[in-house]
């Protein structure tokens, strides 16, 4: 049934889109897109540039870094304050029910005050920071670290929530406070998860903040904007190639740590890593405490942020000053009521269903491309390793081009499809299928290298071919964790809608894009709410689906 409604969903988004009933492609744009690809071979490597880049990937870095840490922060106090097992305490006597009632109470009061934030993205945090703060280095981090914060919380609190519970209850029903349980019975057993997402958001913040900077925060972003504005290919090859090796530094960093600590693979958004049983997370905890390359990993982490701060000149006094109060004030006045007129309602329900069709083909479409491209980078269509020169190769070459894709911000990846596309919402669908694939292919590759080779060394055993065991034996242990990392993009996709329609690729984030620039703040306010209650829509039926496909 699902898959049903997944491909009508997608026709009706396409057909939306004009794919079929009217011209989509600029043949003319042809030239300018070839020129971009031919650069890639001759990147600009002057010294003074090759100088500026490495001034910009210092910046990106820091903000990602201090992005990160404020995320994690947030995440680990708010991620227990939502927490279930928080709020659980254990009722007596005739208090029962009223306790019962003012548990469910607080959890949903505090679910949906961590869950605002979370549903504006970072580039719109960004622009109203800017309006308050102006070009200071705090709105990057403050952009990332808001929103970030609040998914950080939302998936540490369902990994605290998911975790064996036992130590835990016995003692609470000895009298041990809900702090020193949680401190010393699960939070050691969530503990290797809690890492392992750790590192997964660092690597979202590094592409955060090049996004970030295409709006003016600086770094790597800002100059890909310039070079593109100038047309000088070569040296955005310059500064993506430097954006690759950043993300794969990080990919590094989080793979090394996670392969040679007996860490979880990755784990987002709520969907914690295979294991054979809980037995095997509380076998991790000893290993974890004597790992030299963990308490490394953490002073390096304590460096980088210091660095950060001296590198970015962070000055938190900023946030109190008199203007910043003066604007912020301001702005609040001028922002409420929302403009909630007729005519401003339609306009918002007629892009909200188009930014919604943006999500839908860039899911899908990422979704298939990165699937086929976590076979390639696994090594073949039965799941194996990599055998043989040639297969090797490829590998190589797919994990390169992945790379690539999810290091590009999607705002760039619009303006070039739109040197070979007609204004509209599918340059923006399509650039963030490129920069989705990017990142599910990599999700995805982890889940094919981490499957057991037992069943389908069974069925090659009694003379299936390749292809049967790839049917029988690799698909169906696989296909249920990719709808899952595809649902879950799913629900970022309809953020990062706001990103694309920013520089004109259609749906709300044009309309905001719009708004911002005239000074409507009433109706910024409406469109964010608009954008907000469609995060929640979208949350609410991705995580109806899992738990149908579980």
């Amino acid at each position: 049934m699902w898959t049903a409604l997944v491909v009508l969903a997608l026709a009706g988004s396409l057909v939306h889109a004009g794919v079929g009933l009217q011209p989509t492609l600029n043949p003319a744009g042809w030239p300018q897109l070839r020129r971009f690809l031919a650069a890639a071979v001759e990147p600009a490597a002057s010294p003074e540039f090759l100088r500026l880049t490495w001034e910009a990937t210092l910046t990106t870095l820091a903000y990602a870094v201090l992005g990160t840490a404020m995320a994690l922060g947030i995440g680990v106090v708010a991620g227990v304050v939502i927490s279930e097992t928080w709020w659980r305490r254990p009722p007596s006597g005739r208090s029962r029910r009223r306790g019962r009632v003012g548990e469910v109470g607080g959890w949903l009061a505090s679910r949906l005050v961590v869950g605002l934030p979370r549903g504006v993205h970072e580039a719109v945090w960004g622009l109203f920071l800017v309006s308050i703060l102006g070009l200071d280095p705090l709105v990057g981090v403050l952009a990332i670290g808001i929103p970030y914060g609040a998914v950080t919380a939302k998936v540490y609190a369902e990994l605290l929530d998911e975790a064996p519970r036992g130590p835990f209850e016995a003692l609470r029903s000895a009298g041990v406070g809900r702090v020193r349980a949680l401190t010393y019975a699960l939070a050691p057993l969530a503990f290797p998860d809690l890492l392992s997402y750790a590192f997964y958001r660092f690597e979202c913040a590094i592409r955060g903040a090049a996004i970030l900077g295409i709006i003016g925060a600086g770094g790597l972003g800002f100059q890909l904007a310039l070079s593109f504005q100038s047309l000088r290919y070569d040296e955005m090859w310059t500064l993506i190639y430097a954006l690759v090796a950043v993300c794969g530094l990080a990919d590094w960093w989080s793979t090394t740590l996670r392969r040679r600590s007996a860490l979880p693979t990755r784990t987002i958004a709520g969907l914690p890593a295979e294991r054979e049983g809980h037995d095997s997370v509380v076998a991790i905890r000893p290993s974890l405490r004597r790992d030299r390359r963990l308490h490394a990993s953490a002073v390096v982490a304590v460096a980088l942020v210091v660095v950060s701060v001296w590198h970015l000149g962070i000055d938190v006094s900023t946030l109190w000053a008199p203007r910043a109060q003066r604007l912020a004030s301001e702005i609040a006045t001028s922002s409420l009521p929302p403009d909630l007129g007729a005519a401003n309602l339609a306009r918002l329900a007629a892009l909200g269903v188009q930014t919604l069709e943006m999500s839908v083909i860039a899911a899908v479409a990422a979704c298939v491309a990165g699937m086929v491209a976590a076979f390639a980078v696994a090594g073949g269509s039965d799941g194996s390793r990599p055998a043989g020169a040639l297969r090797q190769v490829g590998a190589i070459g797919a994990r390169g081009l992945l790379l690539v894709a999810r290091a590009v911000p999607p705002p760039v990846g619009a303006l070039l499809l739109l040197f070979v596309l007609l204004p509209g919402p599918l340059p923006g669908a399509l650039a963030l299928a490129l920069y989705n694939a990017g990142i599910l292919g990599r999700l995805m590759a982890e889940v094919v290298e981490n499957l057991d080779p037992g069943p389908l060394g069974a069925l090659r055993s009694q003379g299936a071919s390749p292809g049967q065991g790839f049917v029988y034996a690799t698909l169906p242990r696989t296909l249920p964790r990719f709808a899952a990392f595809g649902l879950y993009r799913w629900e970022v996709t309809i953020r990062e809608t706001v990103v694309v329609g920013l520089v004109g690729a259609g749906g709300l984030g044009r309309l905001l894009g719009q708004q911002l620039a005239a000074f409507d703040y009433r109706g910024v306010t409406a469109t964010v709410a608009a954008l907000v209650v469609l995060t929640f829509a979208v949350d609410v039926v991705s995580a109806a689906v899992r738990r149908s496909l579980r």
